[in-house]
């Protein structure tokens, strides 16, 4: 299982509408994200003792440094989320590349290994696998394609594959505009992400989770995370690990081998 956290702030918003910009109760959403929830999320996962990997906006790691430096002070993963949160296929190839290297550039501040690039709404363009396997990366997660990771065909990159079903922002997004999208309890998101997940493990697949901090942050949904993974880490042959550990199990030619679940606090060491 790979437990990830889409760290998008204020960029988030800014390339949904620049206008928010000037919107501070807007904002203050993403604020809530950041200086509350992350903390907290950050104490849930040291609790817990399962490693994460976060992926990043590069502005908001510019904004947010402290938090970076907590994140990567408590071995988690650092991942690349665009500089902005505009998707790559609103961009022409030399923009993209310019946006991958201006992510890169601050992230490496605080980390010396950024080797997973997850788009903005994982909308990539037909230039993006080419541009981050140019650059370095060694995976990327953002196809809906499998239950298993794979090499990409003509790259070498990894693909940790995702889906909307274990992802929160489908189920607790809320649209003030049009009131077409209402948000979900807890209880009914906790039932079908473990639907979902006893049958991807049943498969012998990867669980990728993708939660962000400032929809998942809401006390009530951070207990229910917290139940969740427990849950989890109580079942037996359950791998939690960073992305990139992942990414570096396919690469081996012999399968990863699967730690204990209750070795799981080992993991972040």
């Amino acid at each position: 299982m790979a437990l990830t956290v889409d760290f998008d702030a204020e960029e988030l918003w800014l390339a949904e509408d620049p206008a928010n910009a000037a919107r501070p109760g807007v904002l203050s959403q993403a604020r809530y994200g950041a200086q509350i929830a992350v903390p907290r999320l950050l104490e849930m996962l040291d609790r817990l003792g399962i490693p994460a990997t976060f992926f990043v906006c590069g502005g908001d790691a510019e904004r947010y440094p402290g938090i970076l430096e907590s994140v990567a002070g408590r071995g988690h993963e650092i991942g690349h989320h665009g500089f902005t949160h505009r998707s790559p296929h609103l961009m022409e190839r030399d923009e993209e590349a310019a946006e991958l290297e201006r992510g890169l550039t601050v992230l490496r501040r605080f980390t010396d290994r950024v080797e997973g690039y997850r788009s903005p709404s994982w909308d990539i363009s037909p230039n993006t696998l080419d541009l981050l396997a140019g650059s370095g990366f060694r995976y990327s997660s953002n196809m809906m394609d499998a239950i298993t990771p794979y090499t990409h065909p003509g790259h070498d990159l990894v693909e940790i594959p995702v889906h909307w079903t274990l992802d929160d922002a489908p189920h607790f997004w809320f649209d003030a505009t049009s009131w077409d999208r209402t948000i979900r309890s807890a209880r009914e998101v906790a039932e079908l992400w473990s639907e979902e997940t006893s049958a991807i493990h049943e498969d012998g697949g990867l669980v990728t989770l993708t939660v962000h901090p400032q929809i998942i942050g809401r006390p009530g949904r951070l207990r229910m995370l917290e139940t969740f993974l427990t849950s989890l880490r109580e079942r037996d042959g359950i791998w939690f690990a960073r992305c990139g550990e992942i990414a570096g199990a396919v690469r081996d030619t012999a399968p990863a081998t699967l730690p204990a679940a209750g070795d799981a606090a080992g993991a972040l060491s």
